[in-house]
Order: structure tokens, then C-alpha cells, then sequence
């Protein structure tokens, strides 16, 4: 882009500079195919990967030449304003959920130069052959850590693997503590750090809990009470302890699934399913989960039993503090438990008040469907089957879980009952499958 185009540009837009991020990504952008940019919320993001896409999208032939991807459509219709306040003649066109499909295959029709939507819509379009993705020669990953957040990860792929003659690759982020996924097909990126330097494991704050007694239960239910409903991981040390833990938490009321190494693979998809969907916000669990494990905005991360190392305990805490970048560790200690090296001395002990008021049970429940993607059944059919059969809104559709041979679908437990009762005997794909409660 010549200096009299930005200058022009610029003047619309009231700015009188691009910030150090943006004139960094400009020049970047020119020579890069693959880009990482890690930046704030609120600093300019937006501007800094749409500029250097105008020279793309000069003689476009009337075809579509970058698709923009985004996590909400919150996000996609600012996109869209911030494009159009640029002043070009090009076309765009936004497509995300919420609205009639046919408004977006009208727009369609007439390919855009620039393609802005979520992960579901995008793809269904593509399914749709809405879309001519042969043009398409970049892609922008705008927040992908929140789509992939959001479960959004088979959408992302499929539509990667849709577009043939991809050349250049964009990904945006507030933090690096997501790891990229390799369908996004990254060799050697650019990358360009502008977050800031408080955003990550940092600000992970550590306190303990002293508990009276040998046998913590009666301590960890108190702090839970105290906690209330925010994502959770507990670590105990066996798996015997796992189950007796799990179990007597239910006994009392707070709702919670357990993971260990000796469960069978359908009821560990079914615990974690339940656990990152939010229809269950209680994870008893061994060191197994301490790798590996994908689960955002953990809150909290409890030691009901110290781990047997120093790297032990900071795999386990690993798991919050990510992509809030914000989290807490509690460690529970026992009477004669002595407060481990690792743990710095001013390290504060919390106080539990000894409530008992039992947690809010979550807003959401899990459906159990016997069939998958080898069913040739995807998110978009589950979805138009719980709209169309169960009468469900969008709104009350959570998040989705296609395996193999079988699917979770996360549904507003308010609906759950009367979806269940209308869904009987119906088919999904001319097929008659099993849909029941996640057990």
C-alpha cells in the first residue's frame, strides 16, 4: 500500500499514526505468508491485519480472496464496520448464526472480495457449495484461542482443508498460552509480541487451606461451598482416592464427575465432555490430568493431596491461569502435613467460614448421542435436528462433541426434559439413534 492510500485511509478514520503494533504488522504483513500476532483486546488488532489485505484484494475479479474467522458474531460485525469505515469499493460479506441462512446465499451470490464469519456458518455455507473457496488465497484467524475455546476446532479444520490455494496465514491472539493446532498448517511463522507483559501464568495467585483433620473431605467441602460454582480441578493422588472423594462430594450435594487412568474410554470422553462443556463444574481427578488435558477458564486448581514433586505440582497447575490468564491454587494441609519447599513462606492461608451452602447446580445438561462421525453426522446436523425436532433455540444449544460413533451435545437444563420427550422416535439423517442423558 502506497503512503498517499494509508494517508487517506487514516484520515477517514481520524488517525493520525498507526501505533507501534500496527506499523510493525504492516511491515511484517508484506513479508510473511505466516503470521502470529499477539496483542491486547482494545489495541488495535483489527486495523493491523485488514490494511495489508487491501493490496490482496485489488483486481479480485469478482471472487472471494480472504476469509476472516472469528469466535463470536459480536466480533465478525466489527470487523465488518471497521472494513467499511476504510472508505474501499470492495464487497464483504459477514456470516455468523443468529439470522436467516438465506440472507448471507443472497449476499453470496455476488462472491465478496472479503469473507468475514464464525466457524459453524462459514462451514455450513461451504458444505452448502455457497461458497467458491478455490480463490481464497488468505485466512485470518482472528481470537482463535476463543474459537477454539468455544469447541469451534472441527469447524476451523474442515474449513482449512476446504481452501486449496491457501498462501498466506494469519492468526491473532491476546495471550500465547494456547497451543496452535497443527491443521492450521504453520511451517515457520512470523511472529510479532506485543502482549502484555502481566497476561499469563503470572498471575496465578497460590493460598492453603489447613484442614483439621487427617481425612480432608470435611475441609475441601467446606472450601468448595465457599468457591461456589467456577470451574474446578481436584487433585488427589490414587484413583481409589478419586472415586471415594467423588462420591462423597455427591453425597453431599455438590455435583462432580472423576477421571482416572482406569476408566474405560467412553466414560473419560463422557467426564471430560461434562467437565468442558460446563454441565458439571466438580473434576476429581489423578496426575492424568495435569498433561495434556485442553480445558479453558479453569478457575480453580485444589491439592486435596500434595503432589509428590515440585514439577508435578506445577504440571497440575498448568491448568488454569491460561486463557483468562487469571486462576487460583488452593492446597489443602493436613495436621501433620508441613507446608511443601516449593511453596514460598508468605504464601497466604485462606480462612473458611465453615458454610454449607451447596453451590448452584449448572445451567446446562449433557446428551449422550449413539452415533458419530462415522454416521456421517456432524455439528451442523445435530444442531438443525435439536432446532427443527426439539424446538430448541440456538441460545439453549451448548457446546458440541462429534467422536467417531458417537456425539455430546450440551443443552439448557430448562429444555432438557421437554427436548428429550419431542426428540423420541424421531431421525437424524433418516437414522434412528439413541439419545439420552450423558451418564
Amino acid at each position: 500500500m502506497n503512503q498517499q492510500t494509508l494517508t487517506g485511509i487514516l484520515r477517514r478514520l481520524k488517525i493520525e499514526l498507526l501505533n507501534e503494533m500496527q506499523a510493525a504488522f504492516m511491515e511484517a504483513g508484506q513479508k510473511h505468508d505466516e503470521l502470529i500476532l499477539l496483542s491486547p483486546t482494545g489495541s488495535g488488532k483489527t486495523l493491523a491485519f485488514l490494511l495489508p489485505i487491501l493490496e490482496q484484494l485489488k483486481d479480485h475479479g469478482r471472487t472471494t480472496r480472504v476469509m476472516i474467522i472469528v469466535p463470536s458474531r459480536e466480533l465478525a460485525l466489527q470487523i465488518e464496520s471497521v472494513f467499511k469505515s476504510l472508505g474501499t469499493t470492495y464487497k464483504v460479506t459477514c456470516c455468523y448464526g443468529g439470522h436467516k441462512r438465506e440472507i448471507e446465499e443472497n449476499s453470496l451470490v455476488e462472491p465478496p472480495a472479503l469473507l468475514i464469519g464464525t466457524p459453524g456458518r462459514i462451514a455450513d455455507h461451504i458444505r452448502r457449495e455457497n461458497i467458491t473457496t478455490k480463490s481464497i488465497s488468505t485466512i485470518i484467524l482472528d481470537e482463535f484461542d476463543k474459537s477454539l475455546e468455544a469447541g469451534f476446532e472441527d469447524e476451523m479444520a474442515f474449513i482449512i482443508q476446504s481452501l486449496p490455494s491457501l498462501k498466506k496465514r494469519i492468526l491473532t491472539s491476546a495471550t500465547e498460552a494456547v497451543e496452535i493446532p497443527a491443521f492450521v498448517g504453520l511451517t515457520n511463522p512470523f511472529r510479532l509480541n506485543f502482549a502484555k507483559p502481566d497476561q499469563g501464568p503470572e498471575k496465578l495467585a497460590i493460598k492453603t487451606v489447613s484442614s483439621p483433620d487427617k481425612d480432608k473431605l470435611e475441609t475441601l467441602f467446606h472450601l468448595l461451598c465457599q468457591l461456589g460454582s467456577r470451574s474446578t480441578v481436584i487433585f488427589c493422588n490414587h484413583r481409589e482416592s478419586v472415586e471415594r472423594t467423588s462420591a462423597w462430594l455427591k453425597d453431599k450435594g455438590i455435583t462432580n464427575v472423576y477421571y482416572h487412568g482406569a476408566m474405560e474410554q467412553q466414560e473419560r470422553e463422557t467426564a471430560l465432555f461434562k467437565f468442558r462443556s460446563g454441565t458439571v463444574v466438580h473434576l476429581v481427578t489423578t496426575d492424568l490430568a495435569a498433561r495434556g488435558l485442553d480445558i479453558p477458564n479453569i478457575r480453580y486448581i485444589i491439592h486435596y493431596h500434595l503432589p509428590s514433586t515440585q514439577d508435578v505440582f506445577t504440571h497440575r497447575n498448568g491448568r488454569t491461569a491460561r486463557m483468562d490468564a487469571s486462576g487460583t491454587v488452593i492446597v489443602i494441609l493436613g495436621p501433620e502435613e508441613e507446608k511443601p519447599g516449593y511453596l514460598d513462606s508468605d504464601t497466604v492461608e485462606m480462612k473458611l467460614d465453615k458454610t454449607s451452602l451447596i453451590p448452584e447446580k449448572p445451567q446446562w445438561s449433557a446428551l449422550f448421542m449413539a452415533a458419530g462421525k462415522k454416521d456421517k453426522i456432524n455439528k451442523v446436523d445435530i444442531v438443525g435436528f435439536l432446532t427443527n425436532k426439539a424446538m430448541l433455540k440456538k441460545e439453549d444449544i451448548g457446546l458440541i462433541d462429534v467422536k467417531d460413533f458417537s456425539a455430546f451435545v450440551a443443552v439448557r437444563r430448562t429444555k432438557v426434559g421437554e427436548a428429550l420427550r419431542l426428540i423420541k422416535g424421531q431421525k437424524i439423517k433418516n437414522q434412528k439413534v439413541r439419545i439420552e442423558i450423558a451418564k
